[in-house]
């Protein structure tokens, strides 16, 4: 645990080597207001419906979109950019397979449409591009879009909830340990 520490104490930068970042150092107000770093019982679920749905709808650099998105929205910066970590090498293949299976059912390749059935047509050309862009592309687009929205929903909800549940305990000990009142 030690070890883990001092790494993360030698490689997190601080608040004055990004003042001190000659490219950053136009946008440093704004990347380094207080407000965007505070864990309140806003800006937390912001973060975790920032991070998710750009760690699910963006592969290649979706922490630094999660930390420049989050400015605007007023979402904390660290949650946002820590929530993107759903989408890591572990999970990249289910995610995109999940992706293509809901995209699939949503545009539903499989049925007939009015003239020729489209299975018929992607069958008749069987080149991997022509099925790629006919019905692959889109699927796991579509798919994608879908799950970025369904998860950071559902993380700006159950955050919020959490958020709540935490608070009502702390209030719940606050008074256990006060006692009851006394009359005057």
């Amino acid at each position: 645990m030690a070890r883990l520490s001092r790494w993360v104490g030698r490689h997190v930068p601080t608040r004055e080597s990004v003042e001190a970042n000659r490219y950053l150092r136009p946008v440093a107000h704004r990347i380094l207001a207080p407000a965007l770093w505070r864990f309140t019982r806003r800006s937390v679920p912001r973060g975790v419906a920032l991070g998710l749905f750009t760690g699910v709808l963006f592969p290649f650099a979706h922490m630094p979109l999660a930390a420049v998105t989050a400015l605007p929205v007023r979402a904390n910066v660290p949650v946002a950019v820590g929530t993107t970590l759903l989408h890591n090498p572990i999970t990249t293949v289910p995610l995109f397979w999940a992706a293509y299976q809901l995209g699939h059912w949503v545009l539903r390749f499989d049925r007939s449409v009015p003239g020729a059935p489209i299975a018929s047509n992607v069958k008749a050309n069987v080149g991997l591009l022509h099925w790629l862009v006919s019905q692959g592309g889109p699927s796991t687009i579509v798919g994608l879009v879908l799950i970025a929205a369904i998860l950071s929903v559902l993380g700006y909800f159950l955050t919020g909830l959490a958020w709540r549940i935490r608070i009502g305990r702390k209030w719940r000990k606050r008074a256990a340990r006060k006692g009851p009142k006394q009359a005057i």
